[in-house]
């Protein structure tokens, strides 16, 4: 049998999925999430009613979380759960009073994301031109698809064909992507990167799981995986091989850090934040902001140099 708090996160899990394109990852972590607190506070509310939940409940659940020595990041994303949770609650008149309105987040540091300089990016490329056959030419179309776009290594593995061939029939210098949550966004094609798909489509069949078969797959990057197309993994198997070749360390080059490097690249040659923001398919421009470190020094010599006081400490000086 059902009960009312079983009933209640699943008609909140439906929302998040069916309303937010809510990822199948995201919705397992909240649900665990959801019923570890439960489980938490069943001594205290056996009755399961939302109304009796409060603030005072929630604040031992908390410190035991601190106490587990949980990372910043998991008490963050569990908090965030049952804020969206009793958030839901209210708005579907389950309760009349939210119960982590007033309660703070813990703070979550921002690392610096690994970055690659544009020689190193330079030298992973060189490493696939001279790489032969349809192993090489198909490096060569991933590499130069996901520096140029800065798109996630998901999105990169199923690309469509029929996405990128309608591109190339209508030159278009762009394509049309469905990123997190289903929503699309448009991401560049560099000429070398148009290049690169023109030759991969050539070879392209290679790859198909069975050349007996009828139906072809209708991914860009086919293969003999469960899901018919290059996985991630396989994907990093390729990275990891060029990585090696171009004598660089793999601990520092993964496709995240290419993505990365695709921002990188743009705000060091003058992008502006939101355009990037736009680019990488960021929600929040809070989120690209990370990326604004390599700007720090640029911003100091910035200063340096044409800030009026900076001039006249340097007149001062002079005149010395």
């Amino acid at each position: 049998m059902q009960t009312r708090v079983t009933y209640l996160i699943e008609s909140f899990l439906e929302m998040l999925s069916v309303e937010r394109g809510a990822a199948q990852n995201t919705l397992m972590a909240y649900k665990a999430d959801l019923e570890e607190f439960f489980a938490f506070i069943k001594e205290k509310h056996p009755d399961e009613k939302m109304d009796s939940i409060t603030e005072e409940d929630i604040l031992p659940y908390i410190k035991e979380l601190d106490a587990r020595q949980l990372s910043a990041s998991t008490r963050l994303r569990r908090l965030s759960a049952l804020r969206q949770y009793f958030k839901f609650l209210l708005n579907e008149g389950h309760i009349q009073h939210n119960p982590l309105l007033m309660l703070d987040s813990p703070r979550q540091g921002r690392s610096i994301p690994k970055i690659l300089h544009e020689n190193e990016v330079f030298a992973l490329l060189e490493v696939t031109n001279g790489m032969t056959g349809p192993d090489g030419t198909r490096a060569r179309c991933l590499l130069e698809l996901l520096y140029a776009t800065g798109m996630r290594v998901s999105e990169l593995v199923t690309l469509s064909t029929l996405t990128v061939l309608q591109a190339l029939q209508a030159g278009q210098l762009y394509l049309i992507i469905k990123g997190k949550g289903g929503k699309e966004r448009i991401v560049p094609l560099s000429d070398p990167s148009l290049q690169a798909i023109r030759s991969y489509l050539k070879v392209r069949h290679v790859f198909e799981p069975s050349s007996s078969s009828s139906k072809l797959s209708s991914w860009l990057f086919p293969s003999k995986s469960a899901k018919g197309h290059l996985t991630r993994q396989g994907f990093g198997k390729i990275l990891k091989e060029i990585t090696l070749k171009a004598g660089l360390d793999p601990q520092r080059v993964s496709p995240h850090v290419l993505r990365h490097a695709f921002a990188t690249h743009l705000l060091d040659r003058g992008a502006d934040l939101v355009s990037v923001q736009q680019l990488l398919g960021h929600a929040d421009v809070s989120t690209t902001e990370i990326y604004t470190h390599v700007m720090t020094e640029k911003m100091e010599r910035l200063v340096l140099e044409r800030h009026p006081l900076s001039t006249l400490a340097k007149q001062a000086r002079t005149k010395r």
